[in-house]
């Protein structure tokens, strides 16, 4: 099945409202202890940049099991951004703070030592701004991990993955996960992307519906 973009952007205020009142543990979970298996030896307290944050919930998660970490995550969609910057406020200002924020960036002067992103590369028109931006934005020796969708074979196996996963969800968190399904890359497609950007990272499925991406930078 060929890959069927979506719209960069959940601008919605209901469509970002569903989102943010979802129930994504089960992914949210993985992807913490994805970071933790792929990095044992980390215990922070560190600069950490989370690229496509959302409401936050994946980055007030990591705050919470790396205490002293500072925190920053962007997003471009300020109606996700809404539902996040009270929750982070609770955890603590100074560690956790929301920015609108959209891909690539450029000339930055601030360095990252871990890097995260969850479901944003489907949403890029060009996933080249996402490698373009961590290679922007890390420190030497940044710790990096890229989690997203993984595109079915069919449109008959990404219905199959909403109604098993998302079936008692609304019906616009329905048809986003559907379409989000559809503009997922392929393994073999991230690979190439990386590969164009002399990234050397681990590429696998970790998941039905996930693969993730993960690596050092060199110091």
């Amino acid at each position: 099945m060929q890959r069927i973009p979506e719209p960069e952007l959940m601008e919605g205020r209901e469509q970002a409202a569903a989102y943010a009142q979802a129930d994504f543990r089960e992914a949210n979970t993985l992807f913490i202890n994805l970071f933790a298996a792929a990095f044992p030896d980390f215990t922070g307290p560190t600069r950490v940049l989370d690229l496509g944050c959302g409401p936050g919930h994946i980055l007030m998660a990591f705050a919470e099991n790396f205490a002293g970490c500072t925190c920053l995550g962007i997003d471009g969609s300020a109606a996700m951004l809404s539902h996040g910057r009270g929750a982070a406020a609770r955890i603590s200002p100074s560690q956790v703070s929301l920015a609108c924020r959209t891909l690539p960036l450029n000339n930055e002067q601030d360095q990252w030592h871990v890097i995260l992103s969850n479901s944003l590369l489907h949403h890029l028109a060009d996933p080249d701004h996402l490698w373009q931006s961590i290679r922007t934005v890390a420190a030497p020796g940044a710790l990096v991990l890229v989690m997203d969708l993984l595109r079915p074979a069919s449109s008959a196996a990404a219905a199959a993955i909403v109604a098993k996963y998302s079936g008692n969800e609304p019906e616009i968190l329905q048809d986003d996960f559907y379409r989000s399904l559809l503009a997922a890359y392929r393994l073999d497609e991230i690979k190439d992307q990386l590969s164009a950007h002399k990234l050397p990272f681990t590429c696998r499925q970790v998941s039905d519906r996930h693969l993730a991406v993960w690596g050092r930078l060199s110091p």
